[in-house]
């Protein structure tokens, strides 16, 4: 069906004011869109063509003024007329234009919730670290962060930790990190998380929690403090801390 625009109705938009240029280009541009099918809802493929000659009408008009030139949404709005002319072109005839039945928005829509739901998810996961951070940093002034057992996500928690610090590294947090990695506590018993974990934690704690692993091979029931050198070791120099780690494992696997 061909549709009559009573007198001193159209499909045009009045011109973009200059302000129009501050908006997020993006943002412009989807609202043009949006504008568009909503007009163009109930039209048939000769209305749509009609439009799409006053859009580029519109579109000439406004390439004469320097404000107008770079009006992301009415690039957006002639693309989208120009699209749905084809896409009616192509249809049977006497079909009408229906945004419910476009594939092409029924995937922008489906990709903004896709985006909406990550939003929330990463809205989630930071509130999730800044809370585990407070309990972390109240254990911490307590003396006993050292007898708590690490967490899934305590590496992003460590991260938190050196973000409120400043961007310096917290050696307690570390070396809680290295012993609980070295003996398997928390979450750490499951291979796959010290797997994970050797992505995530700097060389240095790496290294300090392989040579904590070897010197209690080699040295049994050694206390917490004889051991105090490791962590030293691997923050000055944790390429040799490694390698150190790395020798005392081959000899270990040799001698048994």
């Amino acid at each position: 069906m061909t549709r009559f625009w009573p007198p001193g109705e159209t499909t045009r938009r009045p011109p973009a004011p200059r302000a129009a240029a501050l908006c997020d280009p993006a943002r412009a541009a989807r609202i043009g869109r949006r504008v568009v099918r909503r007009r163009a809802k109930g039209m048939d493929a000769g209305a749509l063509a009609a439009a799409l000659e006053e859009a580029r009408f519109d579109a000439r008009q406004a390439s004469r003024h320097e404000d107008l030139v770079g009006d992301a949404r009415g690039h957006a709005e002639l693309a989208e007329w120009e699209r749905l002319d084809q896409l009616l072109a192509a249809a049977a005839p006497g079909t009408v234009y229906d945004p419910d039945t476009d594939d092409v928005v029924r995937a922008e829509l489906a990709a903004e919730a896709a985006a909406a739901a990550a939003r929330e998810a990463e809205l989630r996961e930071a509130q999730r670290i800044a809370a585990r951070a407070d309990e972390l940093q109240a254990l911490r002034e307590l003396g006993t962060l050292g007898q708590t057992e690490p967490r899934h996500g305590d590496e992003a928690v460590r991260d938190e930790l050196t973000r409120r610090a400043g961007g310096y590294v917290q050696a307690d947090v570390d070396d809680w990190l290295a012993r609980s990695l070295a003996a398997h506590l928390g979450h750490y018993r499951d291979p796959a998380a010290r797997e994970e974990a050797t992505g995530l934690l700097t060389p240095a704690l790496l290294a300090h929690a392989a040579l904590l692993t070897e010197l209690s091979h080699l040295a049994p029931g050694v206390g917490v403090d004889q051991l105090a050198f490791a962590a030293r070791l691997a923050t000055t120099e944790p390429e040799a801390a490694g390698a150190l780690a790395d020798f005392l494992a081959r000899a270990r696997s040799e001698a048994n």
